[in-house]
């Protein structure tokens, strides 16, 4: 522990008592994102199997399971303690998982479960990610987020380099419905993890520790997360801001997987092209979370690291204009992805440890959700009209410049906003 404690020091600034809870967060983290790695070069796959031209539709499909789980977690939220809520919500996935296992293995409907698995997974790893985060915002103080939040999401990128080596490596001997299994096992682990948390959250960051709050459901109704929201400009802002982002960049994954779909006709070439994508974002971030995200956050301030990922959209939708090319098209999304990763997602899970608890679980879950996937939905729609109007890749791109200006300020603003609640 004294060699974890020197490391982490050096590394993130930790102090002694915030060991423990961080190197299990890690490794939460870690195991999370292993399993969901495991699956994203199906999921993308199967989308383009299914037609870039019925993207949109599955998109849509996504916002439609989000509005139908949200108010079921946000049910569950009201009724069930915090110590059961995170848990029993990642069991429920670990059992969906094993039902699409033996929808794989039997070979029903291919079509059809093809699609309901890239719905799925799209579902599933928004709102797992965002439970994990709500954790964290719950377990860890402003002061202590600033300082940490960059080494925990470095557990994520390393469980991100590994998820795809392991599909990779085990695709073909495995086979493709064995691979859910395998993803299984690791949503096990991080179950293990965040089971873990709970009980070490409870007793060594939390100042309520004990009290009903602490050890008690979250209360509020069922649509209270919603009502939150539209009371307060701050998260309103959080709203605007991943909207920007999920409608901007969507237009970069829809023509990425066109332009994808027209240059390489097989799809062992696509998947191996998509796994080799994830893996060049996931070194980057890694990199990035190391060794970045706390001195920029320290130095800079929270603003600025928000504004970084719309500085670069701005750049990089400027450069595609000129050069409307599919190797720069690739470039951007690895370059903007790394960059949401490593410095602007840390950064925007730090704006909700100013706020209560309501807020972190139910307001976040619905912004990480509904707001992400609602974005998403109205992207693919947005780009199949301007398609439609025959704009090409350098007229998508300078379309979205003036959003990407309107983007960094609103990074800029919540900045300053975090920081007077923070005070």
């Amino acid at each position: 522990m004294d060699l974890a404690h020197s490391a982490l020091r050096r590394i993130a600034g930790a102090r002694p008592g915030e060991v423990g809870t961080s190197l299990w967060s890690f490794a939460g983290f870690f195991c999370l994102l292993c399993g969901y790695y495991v699956l994203r070069p199906l999921r993308d796959e199967m989308g383009v199997q299914g037609g870039v031209e019925n993207l949109p539709w599955l998109f849509s499909a996504t916002l439609a399971a989000m509005l139908t789980v949200v108010p079921a977690f946000g049910f569950a939220a009201s009724r069930l303690p915090r110590r059961l809520l995170v848990p029993w919500a990642y069991f429920f996935f670990i059992a969906n998982l094993l039902v699409f296992y033996a929808l794989f293995s039997i070979g029903l409907a291919p079509p059809a479960v093809a699609r309901a698995f890239f719905v799925w997974v799209s579902v599933f790893n928004l709102f797992a990610v965002s439970l994990f985060w709500s954790l964290m915002a719950d377990l860890f103080r402003p002061e202590q987020a600033m300082r940490l939040f960059g080494f925990i999401s470095a557990g994520g990128s390393c469980g991100a380099l590994a998820g795809p080596t392991l599909t990779a490596l085990l695709a073909a001997p495995l086979g493709t419905a064995n691979l859910l299994l395998v993803s299984c096992f690791f949503l096990a682990s991080a179950l293990v993890c965040v089971r873990a948390l709970v009980r070490r959250g409870d007793v060594r960051n939390d100042p309520g520790a004990g009290s009903a709050e602490a050890v008690g459901s979250i209360g509020g109704t069922t649509w209270s997360g919603i009502a939150t929201i539209l009371r307060s400009p701050y998260l309103i802002a959080i709203v605007v801001y991943v909207l920007l982002y999920t409608v901007l960049f969507g237009f970069v994954y829809l023509e990425l997987a066109r332009l994808v779909a027209a240059t390489y006709h097989e799809s062992a070439q696509r998947t191996a092209l998509f796994a080799q994508v994830d893996l060049a974002v996931n070194v980057l971030t890694l990199l990035g979370q190391l060794f970045l995200v706390a001195k920029v956050v320290e130095k800079l301030g929270v603003g600025v690291a928000l504004a970084l990922l719309p500085a670069l959209g701005l750049a990089g939708f400027a450069a595609i204009a000129l050069v409307p090319m599919l190797a720069m098209l690739i470039v951007f999304q690895v370059l903007r992805r790394a960059a949401d990763y490593a410095i602007a997602r840390p950064a925007r899970e730090m704006l909700f440890t100013v706020l209560a608890r309501e807020a972190k679980y139910k307001s976040k879950n619905f912004i990480d959700t509904v707001v992400f996937r609602g974005g998403d939905a109205a992207s693919g729609w947005v780009y199949a009209a301007l398609k439609g109007l025959g704009l090409s890749l350098a007229g998508l791109a300078a379309a979205a410049i003036p959003g990407a200006i309107l983007w960094l300020v609103v990074g800029l603003w919540l900045g300053r906003q975090h920081a007077r609640l923070r005070d």
